[in-house]
């Protein structure tokens, strides 16, 4: 019998963490202000503060952390991406109007397949992030 995907890796979630200097402002891109992700958790402990934002039921958070002596983050390369898909222009438009209104405005993307059906922002720390017309894979 052949085994199934979720057998083989039983991943009931998936956070992708990173540090930031930059704590106010990052909450501000990727919370309402921002992007309008939810905040779906946060600690304090151990000299370090987090918060959580996640895509609801999917399974799929960012975690942002920052240390009491301070979290360097040197910048990534313009290639390193968070895709955010989603179908629905106008919502995609009012993402956009919000993120602007942070001071947030459209980068050039590297690989020139984003031009045509996403808009690429840098967040606060550099990271680009692509908010793609699309439903997915």
């Amino acid at each position: 019998m052949k085994e199934k995907w979720n057998e083989r890796l039983p991943v009931h979630q998936l956070r992708i963490a990173r540090p930031t200097d930059k704590w106010e402002e990052v909450n501000s891109f990727y919370g309402d202000e921002g992007l309008g992700l939810r905040r779906i958790g946060g600690f304090n402990k151990n000299g370090y503060e987090g918060v959580m934002y996640g895509l609801p039921s999917f399974g799929v958070h960012l975690e942002f952390t920052r240390h009491v002596n301070g979290s360097p983050c040197p910048a990534p390369t313009e290639d390193n991406l968070l895709v955010l898909y989603l179908s629905d222009h106008e919502k995609i438009d009012e993402m956009i109007e919000r993120l602007n209104k942070l001071g947030a405005y459209e980068v050039p993307p590297v690989n020139p397949y984003w031009d045509k059906q996403a808009h690429t922002f840098e967040d606060p720390d550099g990271w680009r992030v692509v908010l793609c017309h699309s439903s997915g894979i």
